[in-house]
């Protein structure tokens, strides 16, 4: 039988406030061609569907047309809440739609939910994990000591009927320790959300959702999809893809990834201006890093012309980074009046420092009002 995973959505995300539904659409399509091309059994669908618990109207009318066209080329669907998704809404109509072999986590209630599949070398089990909090956990399993992040999927998972002779696919939206993380993840501070490998060995593939870069932990059948798209300029050296899980008999499986393409890809790009103007013109989303001694005031604007998606720009060079040593190391008060204002003017202008006629126009200001005064 052969999966399809995948993970992380995050429908109706914006990216520096640009909205990037068009650009998830996109993928969208990539994906179930990818189904189709690949004549995969099921989808696996890793959680964090949407950016927010309560997601826009055309977010869920985007995942509703993706499930829906899956579910009529007769592909199973499976689909876990992540920590970005409300897990009432995510199972809403769950049980009516199973009907159509879609098959969607219900808010936790203190057990494993499973779908048993079967091909002609027998069972395989798809066990469902949604996001889980020690909170969640402590409220269905109060003889439990539950403390951390791994004591609750370990007494969950300790409490589920797993069958060792079968087949075992988990689907979970979880961090574990060791993998590779970026910006765009939100994690729990000093780490109190790992989860460590050794506590899924029962399970013969572990599709993983929650880390943003496509990777395995620990070994090749414990694995994150990662985003379908890179989701922030962390993210810029990542190469997308969906997982393909071909699974035979117990203990024969084959794991590979099909690379996915963005409509806009995020990107880093650092040069002069000029450098940068003789550069092929380009639609994607770029952080633009300028190098210039003497960056002209008009340079953003100059830069938009041939990177009209440029969503960040900033300047390094001598001068921002000895600025940089000052602000860090002399506090306000000693600061006089011109100087602050100085600050002011780099904060709003990308860190450029105040030309010489500028400044005789302050000092006249200055100077002015202290005579009223």
């Amino acid at each position: 039988m052969r999966f399809l995973h995948i993970a992380d959505l995050h429908l109706g995300k914006q990216m520096n406030d640009v909205i990037l539904l068009p650009d998830q659409e996109y993928v969208l399509e990539q994906i179930v061609s990818i189904a189709e091309t690949e004549r995969a059994d099921a989808v696996l669908i890793a959680g964090d569907v949407y950016q927010r618990s309560a997601p826009q109207a055309e977010a869920m009318a985007l995942f509703d047309r993706f499930v829906s066209r899956l579910a009529s080329m007769g592909k199973k669907v499976f689909v876990i809440s992540g920590n970005h998704d409300s897990a009432q809404r995510i199972s809403y109509f769950s049980s009516l739609i199973r009907d159509s072999g879609v098959y969607v986590t219900e808010a936790f209630d203190g057990k494993l939910q499973s779908v048993a599949l079967q091909d002609r070398e027998g069972e395989i089990v798809v066990w469902m994990l949604p996001f889980l909090r020690p909170s969640q956990v402590k409220r269905f399993l109060p003889g439990e000591r539950i403390a951390t992040y791994q004591d609750a999927v370990e007494a969950v998972l300790r409490r589920a009927p797993v069958d060792p002779k079968k087949r075992n696919i988990l689907l979970c939206h979880q961090f574990i320790t060791g993998c590779e993380t970026s910006d765009s993840e939100e994690q729990a501070v000093g780490g109190l959300d790992n989860i460590d490998a050794s506590v899924f060995d029962a399970f013969d593939y572990v599709a993983l959702g929650h880390i943003h870069k496509p990777q395995k932990v620990a070994r090749d059948t414990l694995r994150y999809a990662g985003s379908p798209l890179k989701y922030s300029f962390s993210e810029a050296n990542h190469k997308k893809s969906a997982v393909i899980v071909d699974m035979e008999e117990k203990g024969d499986m084959v794991v590979r990834t099909v690379p996915l393409y963005p409509l806009h890809d995020v990107r880093l790009l650092e040069g002069t201006v000029d450098e940068l103007m003789r550069r092929d013109y380009s639609e994607d989303y770029l952080w633009i890093t300028v190098h210039d001694e003497l960056v002209p005031p008009d340079a953003r604007v100059t830069l938009s012309t041939n990177f009209p998606n440029m969503m960040k720009f900033s300047v390094v060079n001598s001068k921002t980074k000895m600025d940089m040593d000052v602000l860090a190391t002399q506090s306000m008060e000693e600061k006089t009046v011109q100087e602050l204002f100085s600050d002011f003017y780099r904060l709003q202008n990308n860190d450029q420092d105040l030309s010489d006629a500028h400044r005789k126009v302050i000092d006249k200001v200055l100077r002015e009002m202290e005579e009223k005064a």
